[in-house]
Formats: C-alpha cells, structure tokens, sequence
C-alpha cells in the first residue's frame, strides 16, 4: 500500500487472477477527484499511459482501479545504491514519456496539461516501460492555448514557476516538469539539495554546462561510469535546458522536445546492436 495524491493505492488480484493497482479516493475530495479521473482516464488509451480498467462507487466509498507496474516508480529507481538505470534504459524512458505527453498535447478534444509530471509519477513495468498515471491533477483545455485556473496544483520543484505565478496554465506547464525529469535522469540529482550551494543546484548547474562554463563530468551521473553516449547526452541536455526557460514563450513544443529524445534512442539502439 502506498499513498497517492488523492487517497491510499492498493495492489490486488482479480478473479481472473491479473495483479491491479486499486485507488481508494479520499473523501475529502472524492467527489471532484472521482468524477475528474473517471471521464478523463475513461478516454485517454496508450502504451505509455497508465490504463482505467474499472471503478466502483458503493456506500460512499469510491475506488478506481488502474492496470499494475510491477517495478514500482522512477524515483525508487533512482534511490537505490546496490544498482543504477543504465544508459539505453535511461534514453529509452525519456523517449517514451515525452511520446505519451505528445499524445496528451494533441489529444482529439484539445491539449490535456498533466500538471504533475515528475519521478514519482513515472511508472515502470516489469521490462522498465515506463508509463505515466495520476490523471487527478490534468485539466482539458479544450482549443484554447492556456486558461486561468484558481487551484495551482503540483509538486514543489517541477511546478513551472510562470504557472505558480499566474495560474495561467499551459501546455508549456508539462513541459517544464518534463524538463526536470530529465535533468535528473541525465545527472542522478536530486531537484533540490538543501545542502548544495545555489550553484550547484540542478538547473543552475545543468545551464552552466550546456553553455560550457562547467565541463560535462559535473552534470553526468557517475553511476553510469561513463558507458554514455555523449552527443546524445549534450542534445538531450540543451533541449532540458530550453524546457525550464523561466517564461513559457522560452520552451520548446513537446513536438521538438520528442524529436530530440526520438533520435537519441534510435542512436542508443543501433549501438546496441
């Protein structure tokens, strides 16, 4: 059992003996989370998007239950000491979840803004696929290129600062987060160290190595021990970097975001091969 944004996730079994993951909504907020994470789950289908396979509202208690990723969250990935994600698995979830965000940006209604990306919320299957769940943060924006909302909801330190600003939320929201995500899976760093100096926070740092004032060995995760494609991993970089541009008119479209991780793990495969 573990703790979500909304209420307590469970794993169970069902008669058909497949492994679920089962989300008992808070009743504190069970009618908005509820209702929001049905209608919009219930529409939502692809690889890298966790998938709503049923829901019960009984007694006034609700539950919403979701497909299982058996390997648990990225950050708990990243925790560990005894092993660490390699290179291609690295550029291969990178890949993977900015196809998912492009597919929630150019969804048939209009863009769906996630509003919560980061290493919790990156799930991962028993093969390391990663898959992106919590829907009870996204908002629709219909046709229209950003919309003023009163609850500025997120996670402290992907929350895009011109968002938390305005609550004028955009596209360009995602993007942000998404961009923090992957400064850590290329650097292994926390979004904040509390204990670094300004200069060696995660943003800072990466900015001073894209432009060079800081050579690459200070930005790559030393748990990879080199075995880095490094062209591969300086574009990924100078794309992250545009991505948590202060202002969104800075950021890059989630289109030029996936055509950048889309060449480097091609790039990772052939080498594999």
């Amino acid at each position: 059992m573990v703790k979500g944004s909304a209420g307590q996730v469970y794993k169970g079994v069902l008669p058909s003996g497949q492994v679920v993951a089962i989300k008992h909504i808070n009743k504190s907020n069970s009618s908005d989370s509820f209702t929001r994470e049905v209608e919009g789950l219930s529409r939502i289908r692809h690889p890298n998007l966790i998938s709503l396979l049923g829901c019960c509202s009984e007694g006034g208690e609700q539950f919403l239950v979701y497909e299982y990723c058996s390997a648990g969250n990225l950050a708990q990935h990243f925790l560990r000491k005894d092993t660490a994600l390699t290179w291609e698995k690295r550029a291969k979830i990178l890949r993977d979840c900015a196809l998912a965000l492009k597919y929630l940006h150019h969804f048939v209604d209009g863009c769906i803004v996630h509003r919560d990306i980061k290493l919790t919320n990156i799930l991962l299957t028993e093969n390391l696929d990663p898959k992106l769940p919590d829907f009870g943060l996204a908002k629709m924006l219909g046709m229209e290129e950003s919309k003023v909302f009163t609850d500025v909801r997120g996670t402290f330190g992907y929350m895009d600062p011109e968002y938390m600003t305005n609550a004028k939320l955009t596209c360009a929201s995602d993007i942000y987060s998404f961009g923090i995500v992957a400064l850590q899976i290329l650097s292994g760093q926390k979004v904040i160290e509390l204990d670094f100096d300004a200069k060696d926070q995660l943003t800072r740092k990466a900015k001073d190595v894209s432009v060079g004032k800081r050579p690459f060995t200070d930005f790559v995760d030393s748990r990879m021990k080199g075995s880095v494609n490094n062209a591969d991993f300086n574009s990924i970089l100078q794309v992250a970097v545009l991505c948590v541009a202060k202002l969104s008119k800075g950021r890059p479209p989630i289109e030029e975001v996936f055509d950048v991780m889309e060449k480097a793990w091609k790039n990772t495969v052939v080498e594999m091969v």
